[in-house]
C-alpha cells in the first residue's frame, strides 16, 4: 500500500505529518503544494502539544510491501 506524507514545520520547531493512503498516482506537486499552503493558512491543525503547522518541509510518497508466509 503506498502513503503520501506531507511533512510540515510546526511552530516549536518539531516535524508533523499527515498520512494520505492510497493517493492518485503519478502524484500531482503543483496540487500538494496548494493543499499543504491552505492547511498552514487554515490554521487548524496542531500537533500533540498544540503547536500550529508553520510552514511546509516535505513531502514523499512510502510504499510498504508485506509478504504474508502460512506457517504450520
Amino acid at each position: 500500500m503506498k502513503t503520501l506524507e506531507l511533512q510540515f514545520v510546526t511552530a516549536n520547531n518539531k516535524t508533523a505529518t499527515i498520512s494520505i493512503d492510497d493517493p492518485i498516482e503519478p502524484v500531482d506537486v503543483a496540487k500538494v503544494k496548494s493543499a499543504m499552503e491552505q492547511i498552514i493558512a487554515s490554521n487548524i491543525f496542531h500537533n500533540a502539544s498544540g503547536y500550529a503547522y508553520t510552514e511546509m518541509k516535505g513531502a514523499r510518497l512510502v510504499d510498504h510491501n508485506v509478504t504474508e508466509y502460512t506457517i504450520e
